[in-house]
């Protein structure tokens, strides 16, 4: 399926990137632990400025309201009336991360730092102002404002954490990778960005990969978890292995984050390479017509897969390489491990193998 963005460019979906996901909920009730706290305005905007409070930079950038709402949030405040509660997750190390409300509080910090201005031409006192033109008592009334804020303890697992995410979230629905993004925002996320970024990504895929659903970075995320983690390790939840990873990148320090972006960028090339445009899409030759979206699981297996050659060693076997993927192709139990049931463990492990055994024979190691 093919989709066109706002500005003409052309998406396409990725077969099979929700698989190995269960949003049902299936964890004990009891684990699912929130507590609340009252804070004003102007207490949540000093956590914020401090670093306390995790404001997601890509998810303001792409979701953020339009002035008219902003004025009228504010508003809403000056005229006293109850707003909506907030929900935060509390990280590991004590930040709290904005599940629900990211789009007021960023209204209340542009408002407060002098970027907004007011566009309420029924109200006098307000319209055209900056937060800066109000008369104390107006401003005292914005940073007084009490928040009811509910923090998501830091030990609810995280199935629980992203159906609470995709449950309270009031704005656009969003994907799973785009909770993620705020959830676990860091040097891993930064990396995924980069990286999704990179011509060689962009070529690999042929730049089709959605970006605003992070789609691209969600593929990236899958290398990255089954590059770092054994095998052994994947227990059957995507979300949580996913969640893992990127936790995992976020305490590793530069030098290894450098060397996976390395052998991230090996393996595009080295699969553009052997298959150019049909890089980890079902095909049985270089000569089709038809073009099938790019496969979540052949991604898998190819682009870590290819990530342990260097150029040269993949060049020279290059027709070999072809060859024995459309010998796999050809196997029923290949095609159904990358099309059916592909979260279930025993799929997973199903074409890892076989990909690795197809490699270790054309590259005798």
């Amino acid at each position: 399926m093919i989709d066109q963005t706002a500005d003409g460019k052309k998406t396409e979906e990725v077969e099979g990137l929700d698989d190995g996901r269960d949003i049902s909920g299936e964890y004990p009730i009891d684990t699912v632990l929130i507590r609340n706290e009252s804070r004003t305005v102007h207490d949540v905007l000093r956590r914020i400025e401090q670093g306390k409070f995790k404001m997601d930079p890509d998810f303001q950038r792409d979701f953020i309201w339009k002035d008219e709402k902003q004025c009228r949030l504010v508003e809403s405040v000056m005229m006293r009336i109850p707003l909506p509660v907030f929900y935060l997750a509390e990280s590991d190390n004590g930040e709290m991360v904005v599940v629900d409300g990211l789009q007021r509080l960023s209204t209340f910090q542009r408002f407060a730092n002098n970027e907004l201005r007011l566009k309420l031409p029924r109200q006098s006192a307000l319209d055209s102002k900056y937060f800066r033109d109000l008369p104390a008592k107006l401003q005292n009334r914005l940073e007084d404002c009490n928040l009811i804020l509910y923090i998501i303890d830091s030990k609810v697992p995280t199935q629980a954490l992203l159906d609470i995410f995709e449950r309270v979230n009031g704005g656009e629905p969003l994907t799973r990778q785009q909770m993620r993004n705020s959830l676990f925002c860091g040097p891993a996320t930064l990396f995924l960005k980069d990286e999704a970024n990179s011509d060689v990504f962009k070529k690999a895929t042929t730049g089709t990969v959605d970006k605003k659903k992070m789609r691209d970075r969600e593929l990236i995320n899958r290398f990255c978890a089954f590059k770092i983690f054994d095998l052994q390790e994947y227990k059957g939840d995507m979300d949580d292995f996913l969640a893992a990873a990127l936790k995992k990148m976020n305490e590793m320090n530069e030098r290894d984050l450098i060397a996976l972006s390395i052998k991230f960028r090996l393996s595009m090339k080295n699969n553009w390479n052997v298959f150019e445009k049909y890089s980890f899409r079902k095909h049985w030759s270089q000569n089709e017509s038809r073009r099938n979206m790019i496969n979540a699981s052949l991604w898998d297996v190819m682009s870590v897969g290819l990530s342990r050659y260097d150029e040269s060693m993949v060049d020279r076997k290059k027709s070999e390489l072809q060859n024995k993927f459309y010998s796999l192709m050809d196997s029923q139990s290949f095609i159904e491990a990358i099309t059916l049931g592909t979260g279930e463990v025993r799929r997973v492990k199903q074409r890892f193998d076989m990909v690795n055994t197809t490699l270790k024979e054309i590259f005798h190691d």
